[in-house]
């Protein structure tokens, strides 16, 4: 397992940010890298290398790794349902929306479809209390979540799935 020459230089770059010695302050925008890079998720493998780019011990990668709901520490579909399950989302119906997510795709909080396309995962406050209940996708939020809406995303990333394909 190794960057790309183009991914080792802007490894590079990003450590360069932090003053000598404080190497380890890159270790959250090199997951990030290295979850785009390798898969979409973060295995051990993958863990172990972010931290010799950083010369910290792998325990210092997996605490921050663990502790964050944005990296994956597992496979992942194609597409990633997040749903936000804080509050706001909750008194809004985001709880009604997970159960209608497994009950369309057969999948809990933390499962995978069988052909690979859907993830459904349960997150803390996306920071847009105001559009409850409502879900991370990809880089987009989808907001004011119904069971209709959750029918036209399904429907919207098989589209664009058969159409990459």
């Amino acid at each position: 397992m190794k960057f790309s020459d183009d991914k080792l230089k802007e490894v590079q770059r990003i450590i360069e940010r932090y003053p000598n010695g404080k190497q380890k302050s890159a270790v959250i925008p090199l997951l990030h890298l290295a979850q785009e890079e390798f898969g979409g998720w973060l295995s051990a493998e993958t863990m172990d290398y972010v931290a010799s780019l950083l010369n910290i011990e792998p325990i210092e990668v997996y605490e921050v790794a663990t502790f964050y709901s944005m990296y994956n520490l597992k496979p992942v579909g194609k597409y990633m349902f997040e749903v936000c399950q804080t509050g706001p989302c909750m008194l809004n119906g985001s709880d009604n929306i997970v159960k209608y997510i497994y009950e369309k795709l057969g999948i809990k909080p933390g499962e995978t479809t069988a052909d690979g396309l859907f993830t459904l995962k349960t997150v803390e406050c996306l920071g847009a209390c105001g559009y409850a209940p409502m879900m991370q996708l990809g880089k987009h939020y989808r907001e004011h979540l119904t069971k209709e809406k959750i029918d036209a995303i399904v429907d919207e990333c098989r589209k664009n799935a058969a159409n990459s394909n």
